[in-house]
């Protein structure tokens, strides 16, 4: 895909994880942005190896891979947030 497409998924996966999972994060839309973007990699990285498929279009597959991963990057930052 296109750097284009990965900052059009990346911000539609970062949004609908926000969505799904509601908090006091801090940031505004580029820190969405870069959370569906990374949450994107890390969806297609634990997909591919459990043999589900990787992030390969923009599609609805991709866009769950990359929520579910946006998803995981937010628990896990939330988890980090709240030890310190």
């Amino acid at each position: 895909m296109g750097i284009l497409s990965w900052i059009l998924l990346g911000l539609v996966a970062g949004a609908l994880a926000k969505f799904i999972m509601p908090g006091n994060d801090p940031g505004g839309i580029i820190v969405t942005i870069i959370i569906g973007i990374v949450g994107a990699v890390i969806g297609g990285f634990i997909g591919t190896q459990l043999g589900f498929g990787d992030v390969s279009g923009f599609n609805l597959h991709s866009l769950l891979v990359a929520i579910l991963g946006s998803l995981i990057l937010l628990v896990g930052f939330r988890m980090i947030r709240r030890a310190s």
